[in-house]
């Protein structure tokens, strides 16, 4: 299991260096590039001393971990991580993010509070804004971060920067959840009940007009209904009294409020049922490995002083995923091959191993690989592989060649001591000297019948026998001429069906090669589609949600009298239908472009194929005849 599953309290991820630039922790970078499952990210952000923390250590499941503090001092500093199991989704990873309190007025570093924020919002599948009392418009002028984001994040790397990108916002952003704390007020309307969504939504209505302050007033508004979506609102009472609340990591559940814990508890259902995997532009769901790296690549912008672009975080995370990816997949296919295979072995036999060794690899290449569009790695990974099998399989030929001339030297000892010491140079000793080597023969065919260069060793010892044998053939007196011709003839046509038996054996090797390639082609055609409709299922799903999301948006906006907005948000919706028919119809050539790719890979390998360990019994053969 990977060690980030196992945390046992939180570390942190980002922080300021000496130079008082944000920088990626080791330790946490680390712990990350051990978790090859898909990660589900929350984050927390709000002002300083708003309960933050408590909130993520009853995501964790704990009573502590992220540090709460009692004082007015923010005790978070930069962004700290906690991973652990996801209650609710088996193979996944539950990555908690609790920032530094924003608006700390002893940092006196404005700029580092947006990127903070800017991070949460970049890292994370689900973003939980923490704040006190009710939500009104100095609380939302407060979250004055959201504001700032079309200026501090870029959808594209080039083009028109000041189209609307909201619809692109809208699908790689977190889910947004407003955690309001100490909620006092009754949950009403007009005098009529209201839920904590519709009182959240209540709060986000527009103003009408044109006027700069209203500009300003709508502004954060406008913003969290255009980047976000869906949006949830939880109110929660005080958990206890203000003396108990000092020392809220010791509190039992008894000691807090009844309606608080419910109200935690719901909160805690709602985030491990609804927040999905972390996904980047293109539908791609990461792994921790991948959210470490995106982590690096965003503060990495951020320190040269740019700002940070989701196109080309995709292609710097492509680049490091990838290279990885390869090294990763070749490894484990190492290491089964040499864990598994003990040679010599039969050809069968090292097909299944590497067949299973070969579909973990490409198992792990497909979880790790990111927007190989073009199948650069995956050919490149192909390569690699057959390159390792081949070598292995003459290695296997090596062995197996070792050990048969090791059981025919033992086998033939007898043989070659008769014929050493002269004593088949008589009348009758030719015949006693082919019963011999007959004999002898099918008993190294008994010993050696698993051996995959059996007949091969075999045939360049009765090849090196033909002329002792001619000379035992003319010494044997009790042979006429006839006989002897005859006898000649038996030997040239025993070798020439020794040297068939050799070539027959040649062929079935290469058949299992052309099988052994025609496999591992299908193998990637499969991993490769399982993972494209993955994908596809995934964008579908967020041009639903981006949909769902603009068309509430345009009945509500309708509602509030907002005709010309509502128009435009309109064409927004028409647009977004249009592109997700044109995806939708671009299925099958994607596919078949996919497809084509990998088969190009394939023809690298397959036409005039010959394996190199085939080439050894093949050369070995030449050599004879």
């Amino acid at each position: 299991m990977a060690f980030g599953r196992h945390m046992s309290a939180p570390v942190c991820l980002i922080e300021n260096d000496e130079f008082g630039k944000l920088c990626v922790k080791k330790e946490a970078k680390d712990i990350l590039d051990e978790i090859n499952e898909p990660v589900v990210v929350v984050s927390v952000v709000g002002l300083y001393r708003t309960g933050k923390s408590y909130l993520m250590n009853r995501l964790a499941g704990k009573q502590s971990g992220f540090a709460l503090g009692s004082t007015i001092e923010s005790k978070t500093k930069g962004i700290w991580m906690w991973c652990v199991p996801h209650p609710d989704k088996k193979g996944h990873t539950l990555v908690l993010l609790d920032t530094e309190g924003l608006g700390d007025v002893d940092k006196g570093d404005e700029k580092h509070d947006t990127w903070i924020f800017c991070l949460a919002v970049l890292l994370s599948s689900a973003l939980v804004y923490n704040s006190l009392g009710v939500i009104d418009n100095m609380a939302l002028e407060k979250l004055h971060y959201v504001t700032e984001l079309t200026e501090n994040i870029r959808v594209k790397s080039e083009g028109n920067q000041d189209e609307d990108e909201s619809e692109e916002f809208m699908r790689v952003f977190p889910s947004f959840v407003w955690a309001v704390r100490d909620f006092t007020l009754e949950l009403k309307m007009d005098d009529k009940p209201i839920t904590s969504d519709e009182y959240l939504e209540s709060a986000l209505k527009l103003k009408k007009g044109h006027s700069p302050q209203i500009a300003q007033y709508n502004l954060p508004r406008r913003c969290l209904r255009e980047f976000f979506a869906p949006r949830k609102c939880f109110v929660f009472p005080r958990p206890a009294s203000t003396q108990d609340m000092k020392r809220m990591e010791d509190l039992t559940e008894g000691e807090l409020d009844s309606e608080f814990l419910q109200q935690a508890n719901t909160f805690c259902s709602y985030i491990y049922d609804s927040t999905e995997p972390k996904t980047v532009k293109g539908g791609r769901t990461i792994t921790g490995t991948a959210l470490g790296n995106l982590a690096e690549v965003y503060v990495e912008a951020i320190r040269s002083g740019k700002v940070p672009c989701l196109e080309n975080a995709v292609v710097s995370l492509a680049k490091i995923q990838n290279v990885r990816a390869v090294e990763q997949a070749l490894q484990i296919y190492m290491t089964e091959m040499l864990s598994m295979a003990q040679l010599p072995l039969d050809p069968e036999e090292l097909s299944s191993i590497h067949t299973l060794a070969e579909k973990k690899a490409i198992e792990e290449f497909i979880n790790m690989s990111f927007n190989d569009n073009d199948q650069i790695y995956q050919q490149e990974l192909m390569g690699k592989i057959h390159n390792e099998y081949q070598d292995l399989c003459q290695q296997n030929h090596q062995a197996s060649l070792m050990q048969c001339q090791e059981v025919l030297e033992d086998v033939f000892d007898p043989l070659e001591m008769n014929i050493s010491n002269g004593s088949y140079l008589r009348p009758g000793g030719y015949r006693e000297y082919r019963a011999l080597l007959a004999q002898l023969t099918s008993s190294y065919r008994a010993r050696t019948k698993s051996q995959i260069m059996s007949e091969e060793v075999l045939c360049m010892f009765l090849k090196g026998k033909e002329d002792v044998g001619n000379m035992i053939l003319q010494a044997d007196e009790s042979l006429s001429a006839a006989e002897q011709e005859k006898e000649v003839q038996m030997l040239k046509n025993e070798i020439l069906q020794q040297r068939q038996r050799g070539l027959e054996e040649q062929n079935r090797l290469q058949e299992q090669a052309f099988k052994d390639m025609e496999r591992t082609h299908q193998e990637h055609v499969n991993q490769i589609v399982h993972q494209m409709e993955r994908e596809q299922e995934r964008i579908r799903r967020d041009n639903e949600r981006v949909l769902e999301a603009k068309l509430k948006e345009r009945e509500a906006l309708l509602k509030q009298g907002f005709e010309e907005e509502a128009s435009r948000m309109q064409k927004e919706i028409n647009s977004l239908k249009t592109d997700m028919s044109k995806q939708e119809e671009s299925k099958p050539s994607t596919m078949r472009k996919v497809l084509d790719g990998i088969g190009t890979a394939a023809t690298l390998f397959l036409p005039g194929f010959i394996p190199k360990a085939a080439g050894i019994g093949l050369s070995f053969l030449s050599r004879l005849f």
